[in-house]
């Protein structure tokens, strides 16, 4: 791949649709030999790996867990209190990256993410051997949500800082695409872990699958993590890579230092994204459990539909690169947060509309999620000053996940089952209208200043 030869410039500069740059968000140096392509291998690796395990633990949440861990209650309320569980990831991982940050301004980025790395292997490994209720009674639910914290925390501490070194490093006129590069790891991993969880639920049992087959997913994560974690900490830790991030800045602060000073970007970045991620929920968790327990549908045919639309959101985000270049990484999410608006009035209809309408909503949600959640990260963590921009950025999208998907399977599932699906369509619009409230409050804050 070419190398970059950009200038650092002197004073403000603009986007290609002029709007000012941060104060941190300039280029390489002309010394940098460092293409943003390689950048973005290692970004694509580290990310499929995370949503591989993140999506082997949702589909189990629904397709296992219940029956293995919750075998006394309903079917229905087994399936809340494991999306229960699911959530303590989301909650534990920023305080992960509050940990982490500090164990690396102290012992350095390789410290930080071998921790990260032995974390993450033995939560994923202690969940694989787990026995269930049967076995251990309270007990199996209780080191389950340990080991759920354990990913939390462990994905906090992974933050490599390379998403932020891509967007630094993108080409001026390419900003967008090299933006969406890191999110194909969202349906690479979602895709790869339905297809096994699809395999294994057609080829065995239910009895097997219920007893040893759930259990292969994770072995896989495991070793998935790994390996990619391992490549991850080859990569940030040589000579090269090191003084590229210190050259960008790319340093952890004290998260009460961020939040004192840039606050306010963590908090208009978090509620900026938030379609992205209250939709990412409604389309791959949450209907499955619909599926399951209120549809005639099989799980089989489900699974294998939703494969297609993670094909179909990985194309739409990877024309999210094209159109946020052409039109303006901004207003392209807030054109999609007024789509996605849309797509919640007739959510109800569909999801109760039979096969059909299950799959229309699948798809036709999966094709939004892609054009949304491809230019969802990038959008706003721009406006960190260079300083704050490494931590700001981890935090910013560990908020965002708190607040727009961390409870979105459990709430949507609680309130179409006890009121209606109606609900999940009003879920889902706040979500929207919480986006385009954010990025109008961005750009009110970027013409004041």
């Amino acid at each position: 791949m070419s190398s970059i030869r950009h200038a650092t410039p002197s004073g403000p500069s603009f986007d290609p649709h002029g709007t000012p740059r941060a104060e941190g968000d300039h280029h390489l140096p002309a010394s940098s030999d460092v293409a943003p392509g390689d950048i973005a291998v290692g970004v694509v690796i580290g990310r499929t790996s995370e949503y591989f395990d993140f999506f082997v633990y949702g589909i189990a949440s629904v397709l296992v867990f219940p029956a293995v861990f919750f075998p006394d209650l309903s079917r229905l309320d087994g399936t809340l209190w494991a999306f229960a569980i699911f959530a303590l990831a989301f909650v534990a991982r920023p305080i992960g990256t509050v940990i982490s940050m500090a164990v690396q301004r102290r012992w350095g980025r390789a410290t930080k993410l071998t921790i990260a790395l032995f974390l993450l292997g033995s939560s994923t490994a202690g969940i694989a051997f787990l026995p269930g209720y049967a076995t251990l009674g309270a007990g199996a639910i209780v080191l389950l949500s340990i080991f759920r914290i354990g990913q939390g925390l462990a994905l906090g501490g992974s933050w490599d800082g390379l998403p932020s070194l891509l967007a630094l490093n993108a080409p001026p006129q390419r900003r967008g695409w090299y933006a969406m590069l890191g999110q194909l790891g969202a349906p690479l991993g979602f895709v790869l872990a339905t297809a096994l969880f699809a395999y294994l639920y057609a080829s065995l049992s239910q009895e097997d699958f219920l007893s040893w087959g759930w259990r292969y997913p994770f072995f896989v994560a495991f070793a998935i993590n790994v390996v990619a974690l391992f490549a991850r900490l080859r990569l940030v830790v040589t000579h090269e890579y090191e003084r590229l991030l210190d050259q960008q800045e790319l340093e952890p602060v004290p998260t009460r230092e961020l939040l004192s000073s840039q606050g306010y970007n963590v908090f208009i970045g978090a509620f900026a994204a938030l379609a992205s991620y209250a939709l990412f929920h409604l389309v791959t968790v949450f209907p499955l459990s619909w599926i399951q327990l209120f549809a005639e549908q099989t799980i089989s045919e489900f699974l294998l539909i939703q494969i297609v639309g993670g094909f179909l959101c990985a194309g739409g985000i990877v024309a999210s690169g094209w159109i946020a270049d052409r039109h303006g990484r901004r207003r392209t999410l807030g054109t999609l947060a007024v789509l996605i608006a849309v797509f919640s009035g007739f959510a109800p209809t569909l999801l109760n509309g039979g096969t059909l309408g299950q799959d229309v909503f699948i798809l036709v949600g999966f094709i939004l999620l892609g054009l949304s959640y491809g230019q969802a990260s990038g959008t706003v963590t721009a406006n960190f000053s260079a300083r704050f921009r490494y931590t700001g950025a981890a935090l910013t999208a560990d908020i965002a996940w708190l607040v727009g998907a961390a409870f979105a399977p459990l709430v949507a599932l609680g309130l179409s089952a006890h009121f209606g699906l109606a609900y999940v369509g009003l879920y889902l619009l706040s979500g929207a209208g919480c986006t385009l409230a954010a990025l109008y409050l961005n750009r009110a804050l970027e013409t004041r200043n």
